[in-house]
């Protein structure tokens, strides 16, 4: 018997993330809208069963505060999140904001909205939660294989 050959993900694309921009935002605001509607009754979980919250940042430019939807990964009081962009080769905008801004909000399904204070993991940390992340959301794994960035996760710890 023969061993599976890892497949080879071919880098994304500059351009792929223009195409996919629209998409993306219209999807983020759908699921936002109906996130906030039901309390996270529905838009609460992604594919797979991945648990989707609404994460707030201040704009590091504009100053505006911006939410979207997020898989998270609740690890006690803290929450770990994934800047992955689906592999894309730059950091989401929101991952620059909260560096920037460090204080956020989030709001799991069916809680309340709760203030946090966000920072990147270690690479200590990293490792040690990488493989909760992924077996949460496989399609992690995917990711970083398509990007030669270091995908940041980061941590939300309780403001």
């Amino acid at each position: 018997m023969s061993e599976a050959v890892p497949r080879k993900l071919a880098p994304s694309t500059e351009q792929e993330l223009r195409r996919l921009k629209p998409f993306l935002k219209a999807m983020s605001a759908l699921n936002r809208a109906v996130f906030r509607w039901t309390g996270g009754r529905l838009g609460g979980r992604f594919l797979r069963g991945a648990p989707v919250g609404l994460l707030t940042t201040t704009g590091r430019r504009s100053g505006a505060r911006r939410t979207l939807p997020l898989i998270y990964l609740a690890d006690g009081e803290r929450l770990v999140l994934v800047a992955s962009q689906g592999g894309m080769p730059r950091n989401p905008l929101w991952y620059d904001n909260l560096v920037t801004h460090p204080e956020v909000e989030f709001q799991t399904p069916r809680g309340p909205v709760r203030r946090y204070r966000a920072r990147t993991a270690s690479p200590e940390e990293k490792r040690a939660y990488w493989p909760r992340l992924c077996a949460i959301y496989p399609d992690y794994a995917d990711y970083q294989a398509r990007t030669e960035r270091d995908i940041p996760v980061v941590v939300l710890d309780p403001a």
